[in-house]
């Protein structure tokens, strides 16, 4: 008797390997893996502080928060610890969180919007202040959705509160929770949201930033007393 040869089961068998490979090739084609964060160029501040960088979209942002206490020229931005003093500074402050240097070395330091206008400048040369409509530009290329702060803040739990589910980082942002300094001289919410200014007036006391928290991020003002995070544009 001859034995027969089970042509069709075979076939079907050779079939769906062929199709399993194909759907293999076009998930590596299509938008499935995560987007890989594209590096720009480091930055050194007057301090010797060397900042990394991310392009996103036709924008180059630095990945951490500034944490310079000279201006480019070499003069020293005041570093104000007393609250009342705080208060009244109208000619460019920073400080740290709680004074505490550590969370300098982590978060960056804080400053008040006086600083970062000061005609000394202190931004490294080829950089600046991302003005109202840079940020902007930055969140419409995160798509404009309540969830935008997912694409640009830290992964994990080092720094934000847990679970952090939502957060992506695909930008390559980094964004961290270092809270920011009250015009009263209270420092507020380290952990919890980041406050950022941009280099765009309101009026003569008030100023432009950009809070983000687990959920969203967007713009509001702020007394210039107040001290918050920096970041960086090239130009």
């Amino acid at each position: 008797m001859k034995k027969k040869i089970l042509i069709y089961p075979i076939l079907f068998l050779g079939l769906c390997v062929i199709l399993s490979a194909c759907k293999k090739d076009n998930k590596n084609n299509n938008n499935d893996t995560t987007p890989v964060p594209i590096p720009g160029p480091n930055v050194t501040d007057i301090d010797g502080n060397v900042y990394h960088s991310v392009i996103i979209g036709t924008q180059t942002w630095t990945v951490e928060n500034l944490k310079v206490s000279k201006y480019r020229d070499g003069t020293d931005i005041p570093y104000i610890k007393d609250s009342v003093i705080w208060n009244r500074d109208t000619t460019g402050a920073y400080c740290e969180y709680d004074t505490s240097a550590s969370n300098s070395i982590i978060y960056g330091k804080l400053y008040n919007w006086y600083a970062i206008k000061s005609t000394h400048n202190i931004c490294p040369s080829g950089w600046h202040i991302p003005s109202y409509d840079e940020w902007q530009i930055l969140i419409s290329y995160c798509g404009y959705t309540l969830e935008a702060s997912s694409y640009l803040m830290e992964t994990g739990t080092s720094h934000w509160p847990g679970p952090n589910t939502y957060a992506n980082n695909e930008t390559g942002f980094t964004a961290l929770p270092a809270g920011y300094r009250d015009a009263n001289g209270a420092f507020i919410n380290i952990g919890y949201n980041g406050n950022w200014w941009s280099s765009t007036e309101d009026s003569i006391n008030y100023s432009y930033l950009y809070f983000m928290d687990q959920t969203m991020i967007y713009d509001w003002t702020n007394r210039k007393f107040c001290g918050l995070s920096v970041r960086l544009v090239k130009d």
